[in-house]
């Protein structure tokens, strides 16, 4: 069990998607900061002397029945801001890359043979039965063996 659990940590993707999730929080902190201390306040001066800002009391004298504008319309810009940097910092390089092996003009990841594939198969299947196997190491002879 924790065979498992050490391979699927050592794959290459997971480890990019926790520095994607840790940069990604630090990248919203930031743009949250930017978009409450600058672009609220300029939202809020829209609104009346006698209001806190863009919104509407809808009831005087309680609290909560303030409808605050400001904060939707601060949200919405926050996910304008953090949707296009991830458009353009990570979708739009690795689209490029893609289309880029697509037509041959870089290398893709190395692909396994078809000898590679078949010894992994068989030694997962003997995993799964129970069996010990002998390594055998490919040649470039693929018939069978002479037994």
């Amino acid at each position: 069990m924790l065979k498992g659990f050490k391979d699927f940590l050592m794959r290459g993707n997971v480890v990019d998607l926790a520095v994607a999730v840790v940069i990604g929080t630090a990248f919203t902190a930031i743009v949250t900061a930017f978009t409450t201390s600058l672009i609220k306040p300029l939202i809020a001066a829209l609104g009346s002397a006698e209001t806190k800002g863009l919104g509407v009391q809808l009831r005087e004298g309680k609290e909560d029945t303030y409808l605050d504008f400001s904060n939707v319309i601060n949200a919405a810009i926050n996910f304008v801001i953090v949707a296009a940097v991830v458009y353009f910092v990570l979708v739009l390089p690795i689209k490029k890359i893609q289309e880029r092996r697509k037509r041959g003009e870089e290398a893709g990841p190395a692909e396994p043979t078809n000898v590679e594939l078949l010894i992994e198969i068989r030694d997962l299947l003997a995993a799964q039965q129970g069996h010990q196997t002998t390594v055998v190491q490919p040649t470039t002879d693929v018939r069978a063996p002479k037994v």
